[in-house]
């Protein structure tokens, strides 16, 4: 907002008077320091409109979310299909399971002014955090986008095995060691590119093996068998204990999955995993015959795990705002997003709470059957 300020002009008929009264009353040498008087207040306020320019223009320590746009995983992107199967009958679908982003300005994506920030706030679509809740310090550009990158790739490999597993399709699943940090319980033991085979002699299938494995343990060593290179190689471990109490092997691990055909997913521009139950029910339906959706417009978010759990994600009431402006009636969220969904439902969407994958399918399919939905779970307040 620019204010300016000023005085009437001497041409003006109004302003004869008043400029002669006052020069009356000052005296000899009154207009001159008018004058100067008028030419300091003038300068005043150049200078303190150039410094609230200045201020409302300085970056500052926040990021904000504002609602981005939806995408069909049953429907095309840039001309071409978000989902292609090579390998296995497909089913042409109707209808839109719609995944949703959310824009992120600030943190190493740039920085955002101080009207910036303002005004984000006291938009009802927008949030405003803190820099560090969203993004690690000292992180850079390049390397967010290098990470959302890779958690979008893992997340379409979880939702191929989650779809996969619904559809009881066998497919070939290993847990590979990605990296050991320098304080890791398992340096010197393990090491990058080792396939866990078992726990205690108990077979890893997946990441809850481990969990529920350590935790019965409670510290005690454990016995870890992998693969190395293709050597069978078994070691004893003292799991650590992590800030939040759980006891831990210290790794970093990766799943690598062998499917019996091919799936592919086309979406450009978009990064991060919180897109995999809707890629998961995106693939369920194209691999199944009729409309999963039954026409009906369906959004919604979640990340996604190879046995099917749906997780938290960020920005959820973004998201759906930009389901609802879609055309989305029916929002699927995670279980876990539930204090952040309670009280920012746009009218019109019906937001179910899942857990699963299967919780998830039942709830469209419900929907699509022309069902009464009222009776599906629901976020309430804690």
């Amino acid at each position: 907002m620019t204010i300016t300020q000023g005085e009437q002009p001497a041409s003006d008929p109004a302003a004869g008077p008043v400029r002669g009264r006052r020069a009356r009353l000052a005296g000899a040498g009154g207009p001159r320091k008018l004058a100067n008087r008028s030419s300091a207040m003038l300068v005043s306020g150049l200078l303190a409109l150039t410094l609230g320019i200045t201020a409302v223009s300085l970056p500052v320590p926040y990021v904000v979310e504002a609602p981005g746009p939806i995408f069909n995983t049953i429907g095309q992107d840039s001309g071409k299909p978000v989902i292609s199967v090579t390998g296995h009958e497909t089913f042409p679908a109707k209808g839109n399971l719609d995944l949703t982003t959310v824009y992120v300005d600030g943190g190493p994506n740039g920085p955002v002014s101080v009207f910036e920030a303002f005004s984000a706030w006291l938009n009802g679509s927008k949030a405003v955090y803190p820099q560090e809740l969203l993004f690690p310090a000292g992180v850079t550009k390049e390397q967010s986008q290098q990470e959302s990158a890779t958690a979008m790739t893992t997340s379409q490999e979880n939702a191929v095995a989650a779809a996969l597993k619904e559809m009881n399709i066998p497919f070939e699943q290993k847990m590979e060691v990605a990296g050991l940090p320098d304080d890791s319980a398992s340096k010197g033991v393990l090491q990058t590119g080792d396939v866990l085979v078992s726990i205690n002699d108990k077979p890893i299938t997946a990441l809850g093996v481990v969990q529920a494995e350590l935790a019965a343990g409670n510290g005690k060593p454990v016995s870890v068998s992998v693969k190395r290179a293709g050597s069978p190689v078994t070691a004893t471990i003292t799991p650590a204990k992590s800030s939040t109490g759980r006891y831990i092997l210290g790794v970093l691990l990766q799943y690598k999955f062998t499917f019996p055909f091919d799936v592919k997913i086309s979406l450009d521009q978009v990064g991060g995993p919180s897109a995999g139950m809707m890629f998961a029910l995106g693939i369920l339906d194209t691999l199944t015959p009729g409309d999963l959706t039954g026409g009906k417009h369906v959004a919604g978010t979640g990340t996604i795990a190879p046995d099917g759990a749906v997780g938290p994600i960020g920005g959820i009431a973004q998201k759906m705002q930009g389901a609802r402006s879609g055309g989305a009636t029916l929002f699927l969220a995670p279980a876990a997003n539930c204090d952040d969904v309670v009280g920012h439902v746009p009218d019109g969407l019906r937001v179910v709470r899942v857990e699963n994958l299967t919780e998830a399918r039942k709830a469209v399919e419900l929907a699509a059957s022309g069902g009464d939905i009222s009776g599906l779970p629901v976020c309430t307040s804690n």
